[in-house]
């Protein structure tokens, strides 16, 4: 049974490695300050999203923890008289969001405390290292060799993992690392399952393999021993810095920094890629390999915190290969891991982004070419290469180990499914999330894209064609309607030659323009539907023999007084 009987959890099991981005939504002034109303959101959905308010002051504290790290931050200066001027303030919380803009996007200043805290305190309130103290108080109490000399106080980067150097009193001058971890949100195995894993860890004896002491898990926590080695880890020889120091210290601007000899660029790198095919073929999946990870004793590289992928706290690299969607397993995974490690050998420092197509001053095409297989956007978008065929490679096949046996690690079978059931758990939460990922990136693009001003200048174009389109068609739908009235003799009111034809309508009758006087009614026989074309105004026709015939035959005594009615006038 395990010393942690009853745990104390820190609350949800949070992903620490999701990245938090920051906008400064308002501001709001009170009585002597001002305050920031900022919005804060985890991963890529707004669902998952909170407010916080901070005052600047808040700001210069977080600046203040921050300076440890060497780097100059924009956080914007303070000033005393005229702080409460709007045009002030606008301008300060331009620079603030400058500020945050630069610690959320750094990949080490964003997954510090301070910052986790600042931005999202309900979950980042415990203090995990006063629960470090009560486990590791409980565990000295059930085993009193051990003690403890000191408090390694932030060493490593995970927030939920504390270590302390410790001795055992049978062994005075050996100095051990005892470190405490919360489990993670990638832990599929079974209480029971895990013990035995762990169990399994700390029987190996392998050459590629940091030796793991002791181990003890509960519900929520775990505690493990293993050697402390004072020349520190793979990244304290490249940064060349103590092992004992803050790890933003160390590592987030080194300054003597320097990459390795092609000599030892090749035995590393075939060492530990022994380390990896030793753990794939023995069905335990890694997921941790970098830099701080990789301990050097007697030139040889072994591989440490075995464990991490079963208590299941995420890499500190899943925000990079979370990017690829063909980076999907656990082998995959350690390869990618193995192509960081290796431009980091290389050039003294990570890379800042992945995929990297550019590799500048490496005189080694060897070299460069396993970078390329590794690191560049044609190996992001179809796949890695298999540790067999690196080890293959020129820059790994010629190199001579000093351990050539074949080595092998025996797991039991139970073990063995269960830890390929929690594998396949471990990818497929990886896979919805580069799912979720890629779609938000879809439609992100698609949202600038429709936004950008050649689409907007597009979409104008498109618009005046279909308007002119539209007034073109409807000009010929007026044509056709007017071709079809001016053909039908029984719609169309006869008008005199000379005379303009009315326009066609459709609603209200326009009055046609006055007629002239009537003329003289025409024979009997004579059919006004079939017949000539109407009488014009100057007599021509029949109507101009029938008036001179009249004119002939007029007699003066004949007429006859007879009231007219006028009709010249016009009828509206």
């Amino acid at each position: 049974m395990s010393f942690l009987e009853k745990p104390a959890p820190g609350g949800l099991v949070l992903d620490d490695t999701v990245p938090l981005t920051a906008v400064i939504e308002a501001s709001q002034n009170l009585q002597s300050h001002t305050e920031y109303i900022i919005r804060v959101q985890r991963g890529v959905s707004s669902d998952n999203s909170w407010q916080v308010i901070r005052r600047y002051s808040d700001f210069d504290v977080l600046n203040s923890s921050l300076m440890v790290c060497g780097i100059t931050l924009p956080l914007p200066p303070k000033k005393l008289i005229g702080n409460m001027d709007r045009e002030f303030i606008a301008e300060r919380q331009r620079g603030l969001q400058a500020y945050l803009d630069s610690i959320t996007q750094h990949p080490m200043l964003s997954s510090a405390l301070p910052v986790k805290k600042f931005l999202d305190p309900n979950n980042y309130s415990a203090n995990y290292t006063e629960i470090a103290l009560q486990q590791v108080s409980m565990f000295f109490r059930s085993d009193p060799k051990w003690e403890v000399l000191e408090p390694l106080k932030d060493m490593g980067w995970r927030i939920r993992k504390k270590y302390f150097l410790i001795k055992n009193k049978e062994q005075a001058k050996e100095r051990y690392l005892l470190s405490w971890v919360d489990l993670g949100p990638d832990k599929f195995l079974s209480d029971k399952d895990l013990q035995s894993a762990m169990k399994l860890l700390t029987s190996l004896s392998s050459p590629y393999l940091w030796p793991l002491l002791f181990s003890s898990t509960s519900e929520s926590s775990a505690l493990l021993i293993r050697p402390f080695s004072e020349k520190g880890s793979l990244r304290d020889h490249i940064c060349k810095v103590k092992p004992r120091e803050n790890h933003l210290k160390k590592y987030s601007n080194p300054k003597k920094s320097q990459g390795l000899e092609l000599s030892h660029i090749k035995l590393y790198g075939r060492q530990i890629l022994e380390g990896l095919k030793l753990l794939h073929d023995s069905g335990l999946f890694y997921g941790h390999l970098h830099a701080s990870n990789i301990m050097v004793e007697d030139g040889v590289c072994r591989l440490m915190d075995v464990e991490n992928s079963m208590l299941g706290v995420p890499s500190v690299l899943r925000p990079a290969f979370t990017q690829h969607r063909k980076i999907n397993t656990s082998e995959s995974i350690d390869i990618f891991c193995f192509g960081h490690l290796l431009y980091e050998m290389t050039y003294g420092r990570p890379p800042d982004c992945v995929p990297v197509d550019q590799y500048t001053t490496v005189p080694y095409t060897t070299l460069v070419s396993v970078l390329q297989s590794i690191l560049s956007t044609e190996a992001c978008k179809t796949g890695m290469p298999t540790v067999a065929q690196l080890i293959q490679t020129p820059l790994f096949s010629d190199v001579q180990l000093q351990h050539s046996e074949k080595l092998q690690i025996r797991v039991p079978s139970r073990l063995k499914e269960a830890l390929k059931t929690a594998k396949e758990s471990l990818e497929r939460r990886l896979q919805e999330e580069q799912r979720v990922l890629h779609q938000y990136r879809r439609l992100t693009r698609a949202q600038s894209h429709h936004g950008s001003e050649e689409e907007k200048k597009r979409r104008k174009i498109l618009a005046r064609k279909k308007s002119r389109q539209s007034t073109y068609e409807n000009e010929e739908d007026v044509s056709v309607r007017n071709n079809n009235n001016s053909g039908s003799g029984a719609s169309s009111p006869p008008t005199c030659p000379s005379s303009p034809t009315p326009p066609s309508t459709t609603g209200a009758q326009v009055a046609p323009p006055p007629p002239p006087p009537p003329p003289p009614p025409p024979p009997p026989s004579l059919d006004v539907s079939s017949g000539p074309p109407p009488l014009s105004s100057d007599g021509s026709g029949g109507g101009r023999t029938a008036l001179l015939s009249s004119i002939q035959t007029f007699s003066k005594g004949k007429l006859k007084r007879a009231e007219t009615t006028d009709r010249s006038k016009p009828i509206i």
